[in-house]
């Protein structure tokens, strides 16, 4: 296969596995757009801009669907994406995930900094004073069974792809998928009851800026998901070849691992 696949190469002028992208306009844009989301984001935040948000987001959506279609088309139907493409599409991922890390470190650094040495500004205690903290073992706690749960189903439907059982795939799928919509309409739910809002002084800037930024990831792992759904629909996967999948199993494990972080430490022991 190996000695098929470099004659077909040789037959196109190139001698070697890796796959060389075709100029694309994608990225620019989605820089570009991601420039205007931002700048969207913070006159909205000022009572002004919220089209300028919109606007940004709506083309993010539409430019980088079109850059997944180009992704999918040299992966699944041109075969560019080699075994030494795999590995490196596949350390690219991590090199991402990593990066998000760090956003999130940045925003517990910020939590443990003033949880731990409290503001003369705020009464030198945590939660601030009159701040009427959410109930650690109600809905934070049936949001936390339900990403566990989430987490078992997309890992048991790796095991089920790996052996080739379909079926079983897309069953665990729409599992993983429920969980993670009701973990983000209970979140919203909590927000609306929720007694402080993000104007309310350091407490309520770290704690919707850690849960609500958790939760932009977890509607953007609900997508990468669906995608994967329908391309196991379309027949895209193999045993083999579903780098696609390992790397939305990733991003989700990685949205897991962050809210037990957020559990443990927003919820429960910050609000000791």
């Amino acid at each position: 296969m190996k000695n098929l696949y470099y004659l077909y190469m040789k037959n196109l002028g190139q001698r070697h596995y890796y796959h060389m992208v075709t100029p694309s306009p994608w990225p620019f844009l989605t820089a570009f757009n991601l420039f205007v989301l931002i700048i969207g984001a913070i006159s909205y935040m000022h009572y002004y801009g919220g089209y300028l948000f919109f606007y940004g987001l709506l083309n993010l959506i539409f430019i980088i669907s079109l850059w997944v279609r180009d992704v999918i088309r040299e992966g699944t139907y041109e075969g560019m994406h080699t075994k030494i493409v795999q590995k490196n599409l596949k350390f690219g991922f991590i090199l991402f995930i990593i990066s998000e890390i760090m956003f999130f470190f940045g925003f517990f650094w910020a939590f443990f900094h003033c949880s731990l040495s409290p503001a003369i500004e705020i009464g030198c205690i945590w939660p601030p004073y009159n701040i009427s903290v959410i109930n650690p073992y109600k809905l934070p706690l049936l949001n936390t069974i339900l990403l566990l749960l989430s987490g078992l189903y997309i890992t048991i439907c790796h095991i089920y792809m790996r052996l080739g059982m379909f079926e079983m795939v897309i069953q665990n799928f729409i599992k993983t998928l429920m969980c993670g919509f009701f973990f983000t309409f209970i979140q919203l739910y909590e927000y609306i009851n929720a007694q402080f809002s993000i104007a309310d002084g350091i407490y309520g800037s770290i704690f919707y800026m850690l849960t609500g930024f958790h939760g932009m990831h977890v509607l953007a792992g609900s997508i990468f998901i669906i995608i994967c759904l329908i391309r196991t629909l379309l027949g895209h996967f193999s045993i083999v070849h579903h780098v696609g999948f390992e790397c939305s199993v990733w991003y989700w494990h990685f949205v897991d691992i962050v809210w037990l972080f957020l559990y443990l430490f927003v919820y429960l022991w910050g609000n000791l």
